[in-house]
């Protein structure tokens, strides 16, 4: 079969800003070399295109697809298809040599990528129609993964306005399912606090109740591309590993990087980055979004050595609210069935990526086909 190379096939520039242009709760989507994208105020590009990172400690150049508009750190690629070439073909093309791009990669501790090694990278040159055809099938699996994480948002969502409907504005349901504070129920000063709480809750020190799990031994770079089970590091993305080293409902901090906070109900594994703690029998849901959306939460991380780092010691003194056990049996109840169809979410995306990984190559080399919508191999 010909190929045709990269150049002929795309239009490549790069962004222009530093990484330090993000701004928390921008306007646009900033893509960095990172994963998942930052915020930025302004936009240079208003496309449909691929992007690809230009450097990475441990060579995961990572290639995503987006339509709109946003802007792009320096040192990342964005294409644009030329005529007579569809973007999600080249796109798969480019997921399928993703390790190849790691070999290639120059540099020694930042491994990173020149226009002249992505020149050299060249795709089948197929019919149009052939591209599209390909794209099509894999486009239906992506587009399930992406409808996938749009429903585990919006899950989350419904937690946190539960949430602050009865731990920030304390209208949850009293003794004869009346709002609390609305009814006109008792609210006593607290002093640790430093406001008023419903009459029987307490105000306790995090390290009184946050139980810790044992330090991780793996690094990120140890990730696993089809791991058995999540994988929590103190990027954004969640990864994979092929070992879990907990079970139940587990929070995860970042101690390095950005401030940010994860939960997963189910088996799962954790990097050397990223602080696992539990909760006793009922609390576990509430204290993760009580330490999610504390207000002070950010406040805990300092700068060191250009990074970010979680301040154990000063998030374990801090007080937070411990409502009384019929509230807490009340909400974490409502929440779990949640969380479980979040955690279903989840592994159903890693089968979903794991079975597109599989096809990608078949497909894009015609050992695959699909007629009348079976799959059929030869």
């Amino acid at each position: 079969m010909s190929k045709v190379s990269l150049l002929d096939a795309c239009n490549i520039t790069t962004g222009k800003k530093d990484s330090n242009a993000a701004v928390e709760n921008g306007l646009y989507p900033f893509f960095t070399c990172a994963p998942e994208p930052l915020k930025i105020n302004s936009f240079c590009f208003d496309d449909d295109v691929i992007l690809l990172a230009g450097n990475n400690a441990g060579a995961n150049f990572h290639c995503q697809r987006y339509k709109g508009k946003f802007d792009a750190y320096q040192r990342t690629y964005v294409f644009t298809a030329k005529e007579g070439y569809c973007l999600d073909y080249v796109y798969y093309s480019l997921l399928i040599n993703l390790k190849h791009y790691a070999k290639k990669s120059q540099g020694s501790q930042t491994k990173f990528l020149t226009l002249k090694i992505l020149a050299d990278f060249e795709i089948d040159d197929v019919t149009y129609l052939e591209q599209l055809e390909v794209s099509r099938k894999l486009r239906i699996i992506d587009d399930k993964i992406i409808n996938n994480n749009q429903i585990i948002r919006n899950l989350e969502e419904m937690v946190i306005t539960l949430y602050n409907y009865w731990f920030l504005q304390f209208e949850f349901p009293n003794e004869n399912g009346k709002s609390y504070k609305s009814s006109g129920r008792k609210m006593v000063w607290n002093e640790e606090l430093k406001r008023e709480i419903p009459e029987g809750w307490k105000a306790r020190k995090i390290v009184n109740i946050l139980n810790e799990a044992d330090k991780s031994k793996v690094q990120v770079n140890e990730a696993k591309e089809k791991g058995g089970y999540p994988f929590f590091t103190s990027g954004n993305s969640i990864l994979s590993y092929d070992e879990f080293f907990v079970d139940g409902f587990n929070i995860f901090l970042n101690t390095g990087g950005n401030p940010d906070i994860k939960a997963y109900m189910g088996k799962c594994a954790y990097s050397t980055d990223t602080w696992c703690i539990s909760a006793n029998e009922y609390s576990y849901v509430l204290y993760y979004y009580l330490l999610k959306l504390m207000p002070q939460f950010e406040q805990l991380f300092f700068a060191g050595s250009g990074l970010k780092h979680l301040q154990k010691k000063a998030l374990k003194n801090k007080y937070i609210l411990l409502p009384d056990i019929r509230v807490l049996k009340i909400f974490n109840d409502s929440c779990v069935s949640i969380w479980k169809k979040v955690a279903n979410y989840y592994i159903q995306n890693q089968e979903l990526s794991s079975l597109r990984d599989f096809l990608l190559p078949l497909l894009l080399n015609g050992q695959v086909t699909f007629k009348e919508n079976k799959l059929w191999i030869g």
